[in-house]
């Protein structure tokens, strides 16, 4: 069994050997570096960007990643960005069938949605995976963006050239853009959602008035340390770039990273240790107390992308309607549901499944749960246990692809479920 050993911490710079000494000392690229390496930057963010937001590593590699074949163009499979007319209805899917014939993390990888444009850096491409096989002598990459994977069934290690991270559902992994990587499944299937940020990096956000602490904790990031591969033969390296898919051939694995430092790396956060913030009065507050991690964009106060979570919690507001209210915003919203029930939903929101509320679409609670909701006893705390849900919200509209609209887990029926709710409009009884 293979013991995982992790460093502590969101965007830290961490210095790791898996041979004693191959680090050199005093500077990043000496003219012979230790065990006859090659020294490699890996640079996440423009060279000139703020020390607080910079993103790199140093590589010490057994060999240069520029050694591979040109790349050539291959088919896209379901992966394409092809957008049709974008409605404004409420849409949500069933979730996306494991596959029966033998499919890996590349192949099993679906569009869902996005906006912007990896080209001008802007901008999100949304994903649902389902695979039922490992990865064997392939790996990918994307540089149009990081990528957030939010497993959501089965087991998966994510073995990249900086280290193995394994992850299980209620555990999200960031891979930085241009991180290579391949995923193995440590259960018979895996399933779940990704969203590719093209934007500025993702960060902790501000705790602005409530304080030191509380949503997600720096510490409780974890980067792996360095473990390499010394394996020769043929192996295929898949890129996803300018919104295409393009292999090359290597005559070796390029997981043999020796030793590295720096702070462009991936990570794993498990969900379960989001503190989440709440009223203790009155009134629900907006869903920006539970995000966990954003991308910047141009304008202050406005993401390019939020990713914010509905974990376990307890509800204490007082003459209040508790549920999320109904709702439009500028902002457009695709959710996830990893575990459990999503307390705004009676049915047909289940685990794997997804939905998408786009700019100005009013949703909300279901009929069901209104009508629930309104007539609870609210003196004592509502303690909602057994969920985890999600969401990937960004200030543009989310296009979904053609393929995710013609999709047999698209819900025909899914505004059914608001119309139901009862006008209780009495003029004379206030």
């Amino acid at each position: 069994m293979t013991t995982l050993v992790y460093q502590s911490g969101f965007g830290n710079e961490f210095a790791t050997e898996a041979l004693p000494g191959a680090l050199p000392v005093g500077r990043n690229s000496p003219q012979r570096c230790p065990y006859g390496l090659y020294a490699e930057q890996l640079t996440g963010t423009a060279f000139t960007a703020p020390r607080a937001d910079n993103r790199r590593s140093w590589l010490y590699r057994i060999r240069p990643s520029a050694m591979h074949t040109p790349f050539q163009r291959i088919s896209l499979g379901a992966i394409n960005s092809d957008y049709g007319m974008t409605p404004p209805n409420q849409l949500r899917w069933n979730p996306l069938p494991v596959p029966e014939q033998p499919t890996d993390f590349v192949d099993g990888l679906v569009s869902m949605a996005g906006n912007g444009d990896p080209y001008t850096q802007s901008g999100a491409g949304i994903y649902i995976y389902a695979a039922n096989r490992s990865m064997k002598n392939r790996s990918f990459y994307s540089a149009d963006g990081e990528l957030l994977i939010v497993p959501q069934q089965g087991r998966q290690r994510f073995v990249t050239e900086l280290g193995i991270i394994d992850a299980e559902p209620q555990e999200i992994v960031l891979i930085p853009r241009g991180l290579r990587f391949r995923v193995e499944l440590l259960d018979a299937t895996a399933r779940g959602y990704i969203c590719e940020n093209y934007g500025a990096n993702f960060r902790l956000p501000d705790r602005g008035p409530i304080g030191a602490n509380g949503l997600a904790n720096s510490r409780d990031f974890l980067t792996p340390v360095a473990a390499y591969e010394d394996v020769d033969g043929p192996h295929e390296l898949v890129a996803k770039f300018g919104g295409h898919l393009w292999c090359a051939h290597m005559d070796h694995s390029p997981m043999d990273v020796v030793a590295w430092h720096g702070n462009d790396a991936p990570c794993k956060y498990d969900l379960r240790r989001f503190n989440a913030i709440g009223s203790i009065s009155y009134d629900h507050p907006d869903p920006s107390i539970f995000l966990v991690l954003h991308s910047a964009s141009d304008t202050a106060g406005v993401s390019n992308i939020d990713f914010v979570i509905f974990p376990p919690r307890i509800l204490a507001m007082q003459d209040t309607f508790r549920p999320p209210w109904f709702h439009r915003n500028i902002a457009s919203e695709f959710m996830g549901l990893v575990h459990g029930a999503y307390d705004a939903k009676a049915d047909g929101f289940v685990p794997g499944g997804a939905s998408l509320h786009n700019c100005m679409t009013g949703h909300g609670p279901d009929a069901e749960t209104f009508e629930k909701a309104s007539q609870a006893d609210i003196s004592k705390p509502h303690v909602i246990t057994d969920t985890m849900a999600f969401m990937f919200e960004t200030r543009c509209v989310l296009r979904p692809t053609v393929q995710a609209l013609a999709s047999a887990q698209l819900q025909g029926d899914y505004h059914r479920c608001w119309q139901g709710l009862q006008k209780h409009f009495h003029p004379e009884r206030p």
